[in-house]
């Protein structure tokens, strides 16, 4: 974080000081976990479901915390005051103190010699922490930038992203995730995009939206609707619900997608044996103006083109050049855990490790995946978890994933929680029969069963929501030694076929 004062927090969040002098410089990093506190930084002590924050604030002090975020008055083990703003919200003031954060920052940006600072947000049913990581490696290419570690997309790590960056900062790239309407909106008062990217409008989280779908898309529009006020939209032109969105746009509109009147479209797109998708990127609609480059991802999934135009237009539109975004595309590589992550294992076995979330859209085009990179010369193992957050919803579109699974030539498809059932139900009323489909209990029981049944050439897929758990499961597949632990139920105990 920026340098500042004790005082200058407690104004910037409505906090008052306990325990600290006006004049204390709060100047290190701001943290939420009191084993990551750094010499001179803040400590936040939110109030969590199993943990309270406020309860390692002495521990974070001992560490070397300047001063600490709470909501009452804090003292140590032996009564000595410890240096608080006190606020009413933790939360709320966490946010506070990154909008004033970023406010100095754009005004210090704008001055001779500043960095030009832009904020570049990321929202969208499917595919954000991707299209981040891309945006990430391109901006990283031009400037100093700032992205959010893994997924940090909602009011708590948002704020922690942004209060990462300083006067040097020239690109600051922000995940932000909703699960509900308002969420955008919160964000984006925290941290108004120079640039919206609007991925798609797919299933995720439809239980929380009401309204189905068109509530989905409603929510979505916030970025849009949060921009700055010379703010550019860049949206899919592939999706009605996001094109729809440039008559909220508060000014310049940039589209993208395989669509002919994207401003920023592939054409010619194939996919190697290895899942990896090659396009030329276009920019321009037949214009003078018109330029073209070739791209060859190192993504695993052709639906990773959709990411990387995303991320081409939206570094294009930050003031990229063609030639170093179409580099800085062939150049990047899957930067965050649980997502596509492929391993060649030493006995044989290829695991694609895609187990951080899943939505109806991202399973679909992970089994597509899947079924590229097996080929007709390997087998292809799906171990797919439930899909949470889906509402009424839920059960249709399990089912729908087992009777992909079979159109798609899936050689095993292994159901992992009583959660995910409906996808081997599916599996069966598609014409899945006999040993094509299986039944795990737990994600214990799906390893036991894995280690007696891979089998040199199988190509394997981990996928599921990540409060299914099966993370879990593509950390066992992906490391060495590969063997079940060897407190594993049995595989016969708790695996049944169809």
């Amino acid at each position: 974080m920026i340098a500042l004062t004790a005082a200058q927090i407690a104004e910037a969040t409505g906090g008052t000081l306990h325990g600290v002098a006006h004049a204390q410089v709060v100047a290190g990093a701001v943290v939420t976990d009191s084993r990551q506190v750094e010499p001179g930084g803040l400590f936040v002590a939110l109030p969590g479901e199993h943990v309270d924050g406020h309860d390692f604030a002495a521990a974070a002090v001992a560490a070397g915390a300047a001063a600490v975020l709470a909501a009452r008055p804090l003292t140590g083990e032996d009564g000595t005051p410890l240096p608080t703003v006190v606020v009413p919200d933790v939360e709320v003031a966490l946010g506070d103190l990154a909008r004033d954060v970023l406010a100095q920052l754009r005004e210090a940006s704008l001055a001779p010699g500043g960095s030009g600072l832009q904020v570049i947000g990321v929202t969208g049913s499917v595919g954000k922490t991707t299209t981040k990581d891309l945006l990430a490696q391109l901006c990283g290419a031009a400037g100093p930038t700032v992205a959010p570690v893994r997924s940090f997309n909602n009011e708590i790590g948002l704020p922690l992203t942004v209060l990462r960056a300083d006067e040097g900062t020239r690109f600051l790239v922000l995940e932000m995730g909703a699960s509900g309407p308002g969420h955008l909106t919160y964000l984006t008062r925290i941290a108004p995009p120079d640039v919206a990217v609007v991925l798609v409008v797919g299933h995720a989280h439809l239980g929380g939206f009401g309204g189905g779908i068109e509530g989905v898309a409603r929510a979505k529009s916030e970025i849009v609707q949060g921009l700055l006020p010379e703010g550019v939209a860049v949206l899919n032109a592939d999706d009605p619900r996001v094109v729809a969105m440039a008559e909220l746009a508060p000014g310049e509109v940039v589209t993208f997608g395989q669509s002919q009147g994207a401003r920023v479209r592939a054409t010619g797109v194939s996919v190697d044996r290895a899942g990896r998708a090659r396009f030329t990127l276009v920019v321009g609609d037949g214009t003078p103006e018109r330029e073209q480059a070739d791209v060859a991802l190192r993504l695993v999934g052709e639906h990773h083109v959709h990411n990387a135009l995303a991320a081409a237009a939206a570094a294009l539109t930050a003031g990229l050049t063609l030639d170093e975004v179409a580099a800085g595309l062939s150049a990047a590589d899957a930067l965050s855990p649980h997502r596509m992550h492929v391993v060649d294992r030493a006995d044989g076995v290829t695991v694609i490790d895609d187990s951080y979330n899943a939505n109806p859209d991202s399973m679909r085009a992970a089994l597509k995946a899947l079924a590229v990179v097996a080929g007709r010369d390997r087998r292809s193992i799906a171990v797919l978890g439930e899909m949470l957050e889906l509402g009424e919803g839920s059960r249709e579109a399990h089912d729908a994933i087992g009777r992909l699974a079979v159109r798609l030539n899936i050689g095993l498809t292994v159901v992992v929680g009583e959660g995910a059932r409906a996808i081997r139900d599916g599996a069966n009323h598609e014409g899945s029969w006999g040993d094509e489909v299986a039944l795990a209990d737990d994600v214990d029981a799906a390893a036991a069963f894995l280690a007696d049944e891979l089998r040199a050439g199988d190509v394997v897929l981990v996928k599921s929501s990540y409060g299914a758990g099966l993370w879990r499961l593509g950390d066992i597949l992906t490391a060495e030694p590969t063997d079940a632990p060897t407190d594993a139920p049995t595989a016969a105990a708790q695996v049944s076929g169809s």
